[in-house]
């Protein structure tokens, strides 16, 4: 009898898991449809000085490489949710009546999801800056494509410094973002459900998008300098003309060189990307 039960209870959290999974690869897809051509522009804007602002960069990205240079090139869910689930255990053993998470809790889940995320995101997005920043015309472009951009990097530097480049900020960006995102949106809905008596499942889709929306502008707001700074590591060059030794020098230079505008230039596109793009995953 007991052996059925266990295995009840490991087929349920099994079941449990694969749709977290399948609910943050749908809000992935979601994610990178409604979110990429944003992304481009602001990547331009952080690694570049010829753009005044960000509608004049993505009317020049259009008029000389065309709409589809917008879109060149989740485990977050599924880490945040099996987080959740052992601090829940954790707290059921010190509580049985009241195993809900404080929204710390929630933070470190949402931290541990973003520090999971980032041994696929760091080189994901380490590639695609390569690829958007490149010089344009098949005469001057470095890159044919992501596999001969993984190749040329991982010949400069090895895997782990060569496409793995920026991954110390990007553990600290992933960390800070997801931690603020889950809390965020998790303290909306409760606050939700308990100013209007009812209980989260009642909570309407169109306040979950909202409430969704509302956590990605948070999201970036708290990690956007980690981010501006990858960009810029991850759009360096190599050796002699490498700028960023380390995190350390590149925040060091970026203060000294553009002050703290240098830290949110881009903010803007971003912002605009972060509503639609964030509601529309949680709303999936």
């Amino acid at each position: 009898m007991e052996t059925e039960i266990l295995d009840r209870v490991e087929a349920g959290s099994f079941t449990r898991t694969l749709k977290d999974l399948f609910s943050g690869a749908a809000g992935g897809v979601a994610q990178v449809l409604l979110g990429q051509p944003f992304d481009i522009v602001k990547v331009r804007l952080q690694t570049s000085t010829q753009y005044r602002n960000a509608l004049e960069c993505a009317a020049k990205i259009l008029k000389d490489e065309g709409p589809f240079a917008f879109y060149k090139v989740s485990v977050q869910f599924g880490a945040f949710h099996e987080t959740r689930r052992r601090l829940e255990a954790y707290n059921a053993q010190r509580d049985a009546l009241n195993p809900q998470l404080s929204y710390s809790q929630y933070y470190l889940s949402g931290a541990i999801a973003g520090v999971a995320n980032t041994l696929l995101s760091s080189p994901i997005e380490h590639v695609r800056i390569r690829l958007q920043t490149q010089p344009h015309g098949l005469k001057n472009r470095l890159y044919s494509g992501p596999l001969d951009c993984i190749l040329k990097l991982s010949a400069q530097q090895g895997v782990l410094r060569g496409v793995y480049r920026g991954t110390s900020v990007t553990w600290f960006r992933e960390a800070q973002a997801y931690g603020v995102w889950f809390m965020t949106f998790e303290y909306l809905m409760q606050s939700d459900a308990r100013r209007n008596q009812i209980v989260r499942g009642d909570v309407p889709s169109w306040k979950v998008a909202f409430y969704g929306g509302l956590a990605g502008e948070a999201l970036w707001i708290s990690s956007y300098p980690f981010d501006v700074v990858k960009s810029k590591m991850q759009s360096d060059g190599f050796g002699d003309k490498m700028r960023f030794r380390s995190m350390r020098e590149c925040f060091a230079l970026t203060w000294r060189v553009e002050g703290i505008r240098g830290f949110w230039k881009g903010i803007g596109p971003t912002l605009l990307r972060a509503m639609p793009v964030s509601a529309g995953t949680f709303a999936v």
